[in-house]
C-alpha cells in the first residue's frame, strides 16, 4: 500500500504537464480522481445539434453537427489579402454560421467539406441579427479505422463543463486516458448498503457516466453517484453530531417557582402550540448532560424571541448565564429593549423595585462608552447578569463569564462559525447553543448545510398578527401606479400609521466608490440602483412633503442609528427611508407600509424578510415592490412570485431553484469548491433524508469507521483541511 493510489495519481504523471496545467488552473482538477469527478453536464445524441433557440447569447457551447455548406470570400482587393471562410453546419432542424478570417481559414476550407459531422465549441455571438460562432475550435468525428466510426457512430458523445481553454472533447480525450485507473476506485458505500439499494459499483458508475452507450447507463451511474455524494456529506455531519453527544455539559433545568414561572404568570397572551411544541423540544435538549446544537427556525413574526427568552431565562434558573449574540447593533439594543420591555422588573435585578426573582439584563456594544462598558463586563464576570446581549463584541478577549450555560445565535448566516466557536469556547464546559433564523430554509437545505444541528421549525403565527397584502408596482409600464404608490403611504400616516421606504444603496461618497468598482453587470444597466439619500430628498420635496422624514443606514454614527429607530418606533416619525438594516428583528407594531424601490434588485427570501417589518400589529400590513424592469423578465417574475404567497418556505424553495445550488452549499461549505455535482437538494430529496438515515445508524455503530476504510477515504477527499476545520466549528 505504500505506493500512490491510483486516483490520487497527480495529473502530471498521466496526461503530461502541459495538459495538467490548463486542467489545474481551469477547471481546479489535480489528480485522476478529481478529473474522473468531472462528470459530463451533457449528452450529445448522434446529430444532435443544441436546439437554436437554446443556444444562450455569450456562452462558451459545445454542438454536434454536419456541414452543409462551406464557401470563401476574398475582400481587399483581387490579391486575396482578406479572407472569410463561412461555414453553415445543421442537424436537419436547425443552422448555425461558423466564420473564420484571414490565416485561420486555410485549415478548416480544407476539413470542413459539406457532409463532413464534427463537434464545435466556440462563444456564441450576434452578427447582422444571427446567431454565430467566430473561430470555433472543432474535432471532426471520423475516424481511420472502422472501430473509431463505430464508437462515434454508437455512443451518447459526452459534453463536459469546458472553459475557452480547454474544449471538452480535450477533457473527453483525458478522461479515456485516466479511465481504466477507475477499477482501483476505492467504494465509500459499505456493501450492504450498496446492494440493499441495488446500486451500482463504483468503477461501474465511473465508466458509465463518462461512456454511455444508453441513457439508462446515465442513469445508473447517476442514480450510483447521487448517493456518493450525499452519503459521504452525511456520514460528515452525523459524526459531528456524534461527537457533540460524547462532549460534557451540564444540564440547565428550569426550577418550579423560578423565574421562568413568575415570567410565564405575566405574559399577556397564552403561547401558540407551535411555541409551545418547541419550548419542549429545547427544554428536553437542555435537560441533557451534552450540548443542545438546535436550528430554530421560524417564519418572521413567528414568536422565535419569545422561545429563545423563555429558554435563556430556564438557564438562569438553574444558575447559569444566557447570552444572545445579534448580527448588528441595531438589532442588539432592540433584542435588549424588547427583552428588558417583556420581563419587567425580572429584569432589574439587584436594582430598587426589582422582583426577588429578578436577573439582570445587560447590553454589550461596541460603541458603548467606557464606564457602561466596564460595569457590563463586571456584571458578567460576577454572575450579576443573567442575560447579556450583544454583537461581536461579545466574543472579544476580555469578556468573561461567570456561568456561560446558553448562547442564542440570531440569524445564523451572517456569523461566521469562526465566531459562534469564540462564544462557545467562553464557557467553562461546552455551552448549549440555539441557532435563529428567519430565513425560512427548505428541508434538503436545512439536512445538508445545517446537517449538525437539530431543527425545530415555527410555522404558525402568533393570534393578532394581521395579513399582509403584496402588490407588483410597475414604475416604467404605468407610472401613475407609483403616484397611487406614495398616495398608499399618505393614507396610511393619515390613518396615524407609519411607513418604510427601502432603497438597494445608500448614496454617500462610500457609495461612489463602490459603484466605480461595481461589476459589468452593474454597468450593463441602464442606473445604477436607487439610493436613499436621493430617494428621502425627492419624497420631501415631492410625493411625501409634509410627512416627517429620516433615513436610516449602516454607515451612520451608532449613535444616530439608535436615536432614529427609538423617534420611529416612538411614533415621532411617519416615514423611514432606509437600507436593508431594518431587514431583521426591527418591531414598531404601528408600521404598515413598506414601499421596496428597485425590489428586482433584492432576492426572494430577502423581499420576504423585509416584508415581515409590517403588518406586526392589529392593522393589515401592506408592502409594495417597486420595479422598472419589463413585465416577461425573469426578475418580475421573482417579484410575482413573492405577491403571490406569504408563505416563506414556498419562497425559500423558489430562491434556491433560481439561484446556483453552489451558492448555497458554497457559503455553507465555507467557500470551498461545493462537493454536489450529481446531487441536488431540491430535487433529490429522498436521497438525502435516506442517506442521512443511513449515515446516522452507521456512525451509532461505528463512529471510527474502523470498518469502512473505503468511507474514510473518501471522508478524507471531501474534508480538506478547509472544511473539516469548518465542520469541527460549524
Amino acid at each position: 500500500m505504500e505506493r500512490v493510489p491510483a486516483l490520487d495519481e497527480p495529473l502530471k504523471k498521466s496526461l503530461g504537464p502541459a495538459t495538467a496545467k490548463v486542467m489545474a488552473e481551469a477547471l481546479d482538477l489535480h489528480t485522476v480522481g478529481d478529473l474522473l469527478h468531472h462528470y459530463p453536464r451533457r449528452y450529445a445524441e448522434r446529430g444532435e445539434l443544441t436546439t437554436l433557440a437554446d443556444l444562450p447569447l455569450d456562452e462558451h457551447v459545445t454542438v454536434v453537427a454536419q456541414v452543409a455548406d462551406a464557401r470563401v470570400h476574398t475582400f481587399n482587393g483581387s490579391k486575396g489579402r482578406g479572407q472569410r471562410l463561412e461555414v453553415t453546419i445543421t442537424d436537419g432542424s436547425g443552422r448555425l454560421q461558423l466564420v473564420f478570417f484571414g490565416k485561420g481559414v486555410h485549415k478548416p476550407h480544407h476539413d470542413l467539406l459539406p457532409g463532413t459531422r464534427a463537434m464545435f465549441a466556440g462563444k456564441v455571438s450576434l452578427f447582422n441579427r444571427r446567431l454565430q460562432l467566430a473561430h470555433p475550435s472543432y474535432e471532426l468525428l471520423r475516424g481511420d479505422s472502422e472501430e473509431a466510426v463505430d464508437v462515434w457512430a454508437g455512443a451518447l458523445i459526452p459534453i463536459y463543463p469546458a472553459t475557452t481553454k480547454l474544449e471538452s472533447w480535450k477533457i473527453a480525450k483525458a478522461v479515456d486516458a485516466v479511465l481504466p485507473s477507475a477499477v482501483d476506485a476505492v467504494d465509500p458505500l459499505p456493501d450492504a448498503l450498496r446492494e440493499g439499494r441495488g446500486l451500482a459499483e463504483l468503477p461501474d458508475a465511473l465508466r458509465l457516466i463518462h461512456r454511455p452507450r444508453t441513457k439508462a447507463d446515465i442513469a445508473v451511474a447517476r442514480e450510483r453517484l447521487k448517493w456518493d455524494e450525499a452519503f459521504v456529506l452525511q456520514v460528515a455531519l452525523a459524526r459531528r453530531r456524534h461527537a457533540d453527544t460524547q462532549l460534557p455539559a451540564v444540564a440547565r433545568r428550569p426550577v418550579p417557582e423560578g423565574i421562568l414561572d413568575a415570567f410565564d404568570a405575566k405574559l399577556p397572551f397564552t403561547l401558540t402550540d407551535g411555541q409551545r411544541k418547541v419550548s419542549k423540544e429545547i427544554f428536553d435538549d437542555l435537560a441533557t448532560d451534552h450540548p443542545m446544537h438546535r436550528l430554530l427556525q421560524g417564519e418572521v413574526g413567528s414568536g422565535k424571541t419569545m422561545v429563545a427568552l423563555r429558554a435563556m431565562l430556564a438557564v438562569v434558573d438553574s444558575g447559569g448565564q444566557a447570552a444572545m449574540l445579534a448580527p448588528t447593533e441595531v438589532l442588539a439594543q432592540q433584542h435588549h429593549r424588547s427583552v428588558t420591555e417583556m420581563m419587567g422588573e425580572l429584569a432589574e435585578g439587584g436594582m430598587l423595585g426589582g422582583a426577588d426573582r429578578a436577573t439582570k439584563v445587560v447590553l454589550l456594544t461596541g460603541s458603548m462608552g467606557t464606564a457602561a462598558r466596564r460595569q457590563a463586563l463586571l456584571d458578567l464576570v460576577t454572575g450579576e447578569a443573567g442575560v447579556v446581549i450583544g454583537t461581536h463584541a461579545l466574543i472579544e478577549d476580555k469578556v468573561q463569564f461567570h456561568d456561560l450555560g446558553l448562547v442564542v445565535v440570531d440569524e445564523q448566516h451572517r456569523f461566521g462559525v469562526e465566531q459562534r466557536d469564540a462564544l462557545r469556547g467562553k464557557g467553562k464546559q461546552p455551552p448549549h447553543l440555539l441557532v435563529m433564523t428567519a430565513t425560512p430554509i427548505p428541508r434538503t437545505v436545512a439536512m445538508t448545510v445545517f446537517g449538525d444541528l437539530e431543527t425545530s421549525v415555527l410555522d404558525q403565527l402568533p393570534a393578532g398578527r394581521s395579513p399582509i397584502a403584496t402588490h407588483v408596482v410597475p414604475a416604467a409600464d404605468k407610472p401613475h401606479f407609483l403616484t397611487r404608490a406614495w398616495e398608499r403611504v399618505r393614507e396610511e400616516v393619515g390613518k396615524g400609521h407609519q411607513a418604510y421606504v427601502v432603497c438597494p444603496r445608500i448614496g454617500d461618497e462610500e457609495d461612489q466608490k463602490k459603484k466605480a468598482k461595481a461589476s459589468a453587470e452593474d454597468e450593463a444597466e441602464k442606473r445604477p440602483p436607487l439610493a436613499v439619500l436621493d430617494v428621502a430628498e425627492k419624497l420631501r420635496t415631492g410625493p411625501l412633503t409634509g410627512l416627517r422624514i429620516a433615513v436610516l443606514h449602516g454607515r451612520m454614527h451608532p449613535d444616530d442609528k439608535d436615536d432614529v429607530m427609538r423617534r420611529f418606533a416612538a411614533g415621532e416619525l411617519d416615514v423611514l427611508v432606509a437600507t436593508t438594516v431594518i431587514e431583521v428583528g426591527v418591531n414598531v407594531p404601528n408600521a404598515t407600509a413598506m414601499v421596496i424601490m428597485d425590489a428586482d434588485r433584492f432576492g426572494v427570501s430577502q423581499l420576504h424578510q423585509l416584508r415581515g417589518r409590517v403588518g406586526r400589529g392589529s392593522a393589515p400590513g401592506l408592502c409594495l415592490l417597486v420595479s422598472e424592469m419589463p413585465e416577461a423578465s425573469p426578475a418580475r417574475q421573482r417579484l410575482a412570485a413573492v405577491a403571490a404567497t406569504l408563505d416563506g418556505f414556498e419562497l425559500s424553495r423558489i430562491d434556491l431553484e433560481q439561484r446556483r445550488e453552489g451558492d448555497v452549499l458554497g457559503q455553507a461549505q465555507s467557500g470551498v469548491r461545493s462537493s454536489l455535482r450529481v446531487l441536488t437538494v431540491i430535487d433529490d430529496e429522498e436521497v438525502i433524508a435516506a442517506a442521512r438515515e443511513e449515515a446516522t445508524a452507521l456512525v451509532v455503530a461505528d463512529p471510527d469507521l474502523t470498518a469502512h476504510p473505503g468511507l474514510r477515504t473518501a471522508l478524507d477527499a471531501l474534508l480538506d483541511k478547509d472544511r473539516e476545520e469548518y465542520l469541527e466549528k460549524g
